[in-house]
């Protein structure tokens, strides 16, 4: 029985390593990295936080699909194009990238630190 005080920390700490880090095959960039990013053509730019807060602040480009909504309207996205994912702090946007590699995505893009690190 005393080897279940060791098991339930490390499944804790082992889920709480799985929900932070970032998803396998996913690439990070910086706010400034993004703003060269801005320039392509041929990349898709989804912003996963709510309406409201896309309402009052987002980029120019960024379709708002709200992270309740990405599994429903992932089919107005081609998994042959880069996607590129922004939230409020980069929390959202990682769990989107996750949910599109899941879902096929080969080209997937997290923006760190959100529009908290957008200047």
């Amino acid at each position: 029985m005393e080897y279940l005080n060791y098991i339930i920390p490390i499944f804790l700490v082992l889920f709480l390593i799985n929900r932070f880090m970032p998803a396998k095959g996913v690439r990070q960039i910086t706010t400034a990295e993004l703003k060269r990013e801005l320039n392509k053509k041929d990349v898709q730019l989804i912003d996963v936080r709510t309406p409201g807060e896309y309402r009052s602040n987002h980029i120019k480009r960024f379709k708002n699909i709200p992270l309740h909504e990405l599994s429903n309207k992932v089919n107005h996205l081609t998994k042959e194009k880069e996607v590129v994912v922004i939230c409020q702090s980069g929390m959202r946007s990682n769990k989107a990238t996750k949910m599109l590699k899941k879902l096929g995505f080969e080209k997937v893009t997290n923006v760190k630190g959100g529009m908290s690190a957008w200047h």
